[in-house]
């Protein structure tokens, strides 16, 4: 079994429902129709975004420990998603990847998630799922160790 997949098991429910307090997305896109498309759609599920519209631009930022998941189309005029998934191990920043394809074939769908992507959605028939697989892996994130304890934010709110 795969990190990802024990890590995702491991998502308590009920915080599924919720989004954790300081969470950061990053969506890293070179097509502005399809960049738009995606911020749409996260902002409908309630979360924030930021947009890198080169993957050298986006690799920068996603080092900055700032992000908990990046939302990418998997292939980029200036490199591959691959680079994503490097620059976490490498850096242990702990981020989750989702790739978001429009013509991932089965065999390359199976490649990107042995590699550590998190999760990999198909931009014609799963836009609804959007919300959900990024909110799980912002959650596998941080269970990772990625960003603020979102615990401590969710109890001091309480408190």
């Amino acid at each position: 079994m795969s990190l990802t997949m024990q890590t995702r098991e491991e998502i308590p429910s009920s915080l599924l429902s919720s989004i954790p307090e300081g969470a950061r997305v990053l969506v890293v896109c070179d097509d502005d129709f399809e960049a738009g498309r995606l911020r749409a759609l996260l902002l409908g599920a309630g979360f924030a975004s930021d947009c890198a519209r080169t993957l050298t631009t986006g690799c920068d930022a996603a080092k900055s420990g700032q992000f908990q998941a990046v939302v990418s189309t998997p292939y980029l005029q200036d490199g591959s998603w691959r680079r994503l998934i490097d620059i976490a191990n490498h850096f242990n920043l702990r981020f989750e990847v989702v790739l978001w394809a429009h013509n991932f074939d089965l065999g390359e769908w199976a490649e990107a998630l042995d590699d550590g992507a998190f999760d990999v959605l198909d931009a014609v028939s799963e836009e609804s799922r959007i919300g959900e697989v990024t909110k799980s892996a912002l959650w596998a994130a941080y269970l990772r160790g990625a960003g603020p304890n979102p615990r401590t934010s969710l109890s001091s709110k309480v408190a």
